[in-house]
């Protein structure tokens, strides 16, 4: 039995609160923060993302989701376009997938070679040193779901008109590799599983549940960041409100209510 919205969105709130905090302190000390997102197809990373962006300031902290490279793209060192991505000072930036595709989709999809797999597992931990040396605060998250659950929500996207559209081929093809994504979910951990770049598995079989416990796992690791908002002088308008007037359009008609 899954989590009730009800109980989910109680439990939101104070962790929402918390966020907007966050968002303060992280434009108030300059800080980066950079939060990857990485699991299976389904497994619930826009959900978690949407969840921790939907009351911050759009400029402030934003979503990269990138689609495949580009031919010359390509031709670029593999972690060139992610870097273009990284934040500036005062800003949070949330990876709805990452440089990790390279350890996951593309290797059990055939679209690296394991040479290049390889290559890019020996190089992630010096990578991410460099990132969090340089002071970003590096967060990778990996949302964990069996295959019932994986399942049920590709067969939810094929029905729904609504969200047909995140019904890919790939996603298609996924379900054979279920076992495939494993291993080279378990080769990613153990080849990039770092001290000052640790991974932190999250169960998202109950999505509501896992995204509190993403977020308050985030929170947890962030302390002492409550920054209280800025004073604001809202004086008394002086006079009674004005209602809209319109001269050369007007408004179209208001959507129908029976």
């Amino acid at each position: 039995m899954g989590m009730k919205r009800e109980a989910y969105e109680e439990a939101l709130k104070p962790l929402t609160l918390e966020l907007v905090s966050l968002a303060r302190w992280v434009k108030a000390t300059d800080a980066r923060v950079v939060v990857l997102f990485e699991g299976r197809d389904t497994a619930g990373k826009g959900g978690a993302i949407g969840a921790v962006r939907e009351a911050l300031n759009p400029r402030q902290c934003r979503t990269v989701a990138l689609f495949k490279p580009t031919e010359a793209e390509m031709g670029q060192w593999y972690f060139q376009r992610y870097i273009a991505h990284l934040p500036t000072a005062g800003e949070i930036v949330l990876f709805d997938r990452s440089w990790y595709n390279r350890a996951g989709v593309e290797k059990v999809m055939g679209y690296a070679d394991e040479a290049q797999v390889k290559a890019f597992l020996k190089a992630v931990p010096a990578f991410e040193k460099l990132l969090v040396d340089d002071g970003i605060l590096l967060f990778k998250y990996w949302l964990a779901a069996d295959q019932t659950e994986q399942e049920e929500r590709l067969r939810e996207r094929l029905e729904d008109p609504l969200k047909r559209w995140k019904l890919s081929p790939i996603d298609l093809a996924a379900r054979a590799k279920y076992d495939d994504y494993t291993k080279a979910r378990e080769a990613m951990l153990e080849a990039t599983h770092t001290k000052h770049a640790p991974w932190t598995l999250v169960d998202f079989n109950d999505q509501r549940r896992g995204r509190l416990t993403l977020l308050r796992d985030l929170l947890s690791r962030i302390p002492d960041t409550h920054a209280e908002p800025e004073a604001i002088d809202f004086p008394d308008l002086g006079r009674e409100p004005v209602k809209e007037r319109f001269g050369v359009l007007k408004p179209i008609p208001d959507f129908p209510i029976d």
